[in-house]
């Protein structure tokens, strides 16, 4: 194998160095076509370049943690939160920091078509080629709607994101400050070596009370099946395996047969669960189940039927920003105090770069960590999904049969090669979700405007 040496002596294989040096030329013939001058390119560079502060620094040792290890992203609308999670060296996640979301739009539920205004629920994954340096809400990351599940239901949308500028048509919007340094986590994160970070977008927290407070919303039977996944996180504190069969999300699922694989449109086939993971996910169940009834026994109120005028925004933003919040005094709930003042913190313009990157100066830039991350993986690019083609909204396919359960011994039989303990999930799962009725409204622009991007699956990209 011929060695070349990069740039400040790396070390890349030839076909690493021809492939970054391609996606470099791309993201720079791009740049030119848009008529973007070289400063404005360094100003792209310094956005995505920031280096976490050194609180944040401390923050992430002080939990057990690198600024390399894998992160996960879990969305929450009713509250208006969103928690980066890091993996710890014990390989398990732990919540790093809970940002407030200064505006989402539409209501409650998923997203259905182009122009509805509705956020995306449901479980994304995040490539290097879906984070945005371009962006024109400063920075921003594509949630990659819609995914397997969206597509088997003819769901429609596209570049639905989360991004900065606290305006929303379809997005998950923060403060430019927050989602600069959720940026510089999932960078930091990529160039450590995670091919993709998991986002889970829900409704509201998915507790028992909430859950009796939505019982009469036509999105239950969809919301149900999102706490299932909800439930392996939390029990587990690691990311689901999320796999998509019968029009329906699975969870950790692992086929009987490797060879059928599980597919969106087809009915799907018998799966096993490991043996701890599925009895730890059914006693949650069972006891999140015992305190719903409950509270459904004692006549917990129910929360009214499109209680949003059109998405919300976390507490701590409503008086800062009123003339953004669509609800008027309508939020999640009343701030406490360290919510307050973080929320403080986080409107403020977003903080200085400590290093940035450009073509005089030999700081590390998103170009640089990009070749690094290539270098870690010359032969196996980040997969992106190619969008799917846009279609007419159809009314919703007749649900496929249940998944087909089998009965696993807990101790199988000695073999020369042991299996791990499997067992398929014996609760039969909750049915496919049945679309709410769509409101006729005038046709918005739902997404940003059109994108281009100018690096593939492998590094960041850029849209005009």
């Amino acid at each position: 194998m011929v060695e070349v040496y990069g740039h400040r002596g790396s070390v890349l294989n030839r076909p690493s160095l021809i492939r970054f040096r391609a996606v470099a030329a791309a993201a720079l013939g791009a740049l030119a076509l848009a008529g973007c001058l070289p400063n404005s390119m360094y100003s792209v560079n310094e956005k995505a370049s920031q280096q976490l502060s050194s609180e944040m620094v401390q923050t992430i040792e002080k939990k057990g943690m690198t600024k390399e290890s894998p992160i996960l992203v879990r969305i929450f609308k009713e509250e208006s939160e969103l928690e980066v999670w890091k993996q710890t060296a014990e390989g398990k996640y732990d919540l790093l920091k809970t940002y407030p979301i200064c505006r989402w739009s539409g209501d409650l539920g998923p997203k259905i078509k182009t122009g509805d205004r509705q956020a995306p629920e449901g479980f994304y994954m995040i490539t290097p080629g879906l984070m945005n340096p371009n962006s024109a809400y400063y920075l921003s990351f594509n949630t990659g709607f819609p995914n397997a599940f969206d597509r088997s239901l003819n769901r429609t949308g596209s570049d639905l994101m989360v991004h900065g500028d606290c305006s929303s048509a379809g997005c998950y919007a923060m403060t430019d400050g927050q989602i600069g340094e959720i940026f510089a986590l999932a960078r930091e994160s990529f160039t450590g070596g995670q091919r993709a970070f998991q986002v889970q977008a829900y409704p509201f927290r998915m507790t028992p009370k909430n859950m009796a407070r939505h019982r009469n919303n036509p999105n239950m039977a969809f919301w149900r099946m999102l706490k299932e996944g909800n439930d392996h996180f939390e029990v587990t504190r690691q990311e689901p395996k999320v796999d998509v069969c019968a029009r329906r999300y699975v969870f950790n699922a692992i086929p009987f047969d490797p060879i059928q694989p599980f597919s969106a449109q087809r009915q799907c086939p018998v799966f096993d669960q490991p043996v701890e993971v599925a009895d730890a996910v059914k006693e949650k169940r069972d006891a999140d189940n015992k305190e719903y009834a409950d509270l459904v026994k004692r006549g917990t109120p129910t929360a009214p039927l499109n209680q949003f005028k059109d998405g919300g925004m976390n507490p701590v933003f409503a008086s800062r920003f009123p003339e953004r919040n669509p609800n008027g005094t309508t939020v999640a709930a009343a701030p406490g105090p360290r919510e307050a003042e973080e929320g403080a913190a986080l409107t403020e313009a977003a903080p200085t770069p400590t290093a940035m990157a450009s073509v005089q100066n030999d700081q590390p830039g998103v170009f640089d960590k990009i070749g690094a991350w290539l270098k870690r993986n010359p032969d196996q690019p980040a997969q992106q999904s190619a969008p799917a083609p846009q279609v007419a909204s159809n009314p919703t396919p007749a649900p496929q049969p249940a998944p087909r359960a089998r009965t696993v011994a807990a101790h199988p039989k000695a073999s020369p090669t042991p299996k791990p303990a499997t067992r398929t999930a014996a609760v039969k799962p909750a049915p496919a979700e049945k679309p709410a009725p769509q409101q006729k409204e005038a046709q918005q622009p739902a997404t940003l405007a059109g994108s281009t991007p100018i690096l593939g699956a492998s590094g960041f990209s850029a849209f005009r």
